[in-house]
């Protein structure tokens, strides 16, 4: 089993920037993409980034040039830095972790910006 922990979400105004963080414990080896998706109210959820161990990312078009995601593979922690939030980025954000093709997934942080 992977455990995730996310942290990082909050309230912040549009224009300005999060950062989010996910570490993951437990059977950590052999995972291979961690990364982040997110599910706003009424929406099903959605990709927001992904980074493999060799580092190929993968971003939704909504978000190329606004957030990176970024990986410590030694602390076997991911991050996602969001700059120029919009409304429309308000969503839940969850951490995700593929190992042995089995998918494990973070509790969740809430992310909202206010207009």
């Amino acid at each position: 089993q992977v455990q995730l922990v996310e942290s990082g979400g909050g309230l912040v105004q549009a224009g300005g920037s999060l950062r989010l963080s996910c570490a993951a414990s437990g059977s950590v080896f052999g995972i291979l993409v961690m990364g982040w998706y997110r599910q706003a109210a009424g929406n099903q959820r959605e990709l927001v980034a992904t980074q493999t161990n060799g580092g190929s990312t993968n971003y939704a078009d909504s978000v190329k040039g606004r957030f990176t995601i970024s990986r410590d593979n030694a602390k076997k922690t991911v991050y996602l830095q969001m700059n120029s939030l919009r409304p429309e980025d308000t969503a839940v954000y969850y951490c995700t972790a593929r190992r042995f093709g089995t998918d494990y997934w973070g509790q969740g942080t809430q992310v909202t910006v206010s207009s």
